[in-house]
């Protein structure tokens, strides 16, 4: 073999392997650009009447569980209240897709939720949220399940 084409051969192959990083990172972004797109975040700021606070967390919890147990859309519903303010209440809600999100409003568990809690809220504001990483994201529900 010669010395040219040896070098030839080197080149080819470097060539081959840039080309094949390449094609694995176009893939995996989209894929992951995919996943982000499909999956909708939203976070719910609501305030509760003080009177009503300890039957409210109450509601919800069961709320939440039955979402996350019973509904396979249902990645998340994570609520929480601020420690300052417990009255006022944030829920990160993660859903599949929008898709899931609405069959979501129709189940039973959250119209019961719904019904039971409106005259409890005192306000309600619901943001859509858009993820910046979503494979990030993905590492953290690992993490918990260890």
């Amino acid at each position: 073999m010669t010395k040219i084409t040896f070098q030839y051969r080197i080149s080819v192959r470097r060539a081959f392997q840039v080309l094949l990083v390449m094609a694995t990172f176009f893939c995996m972004t989209n894929i992951a650009q995919g996943q982000q797109n499909e999956i909708m975040v939203r976070i719910s700021e609501i305030e509760i009447h003080p009177e009503h606070l300890e039957k409210y967390k109450e509601i919800l919890k069961v709320e939440a569980e039955a979402s996350v147990r019973l509904e396979a859309g249902v990645i998340a519903i994570f609520p929480m209240f601020q420690k300052d303010s417990p009255t006022q209440v944030r829920i990160l809600e993660m859903y599949k897709d929008k898709q899931a999100y609405q069959a979501h409003l129709k189940t039973e568990h959250f119209e019961k939720y719904k019904t039971g809690t409106l005259h409890m809220v005192k306000s309600l504001k619901l943001v859509d949220m858009e993820a910046l990483d979503m494979e990030t994201a993905s590492q953290i529900f690992r993490k918990l399940k260890n």
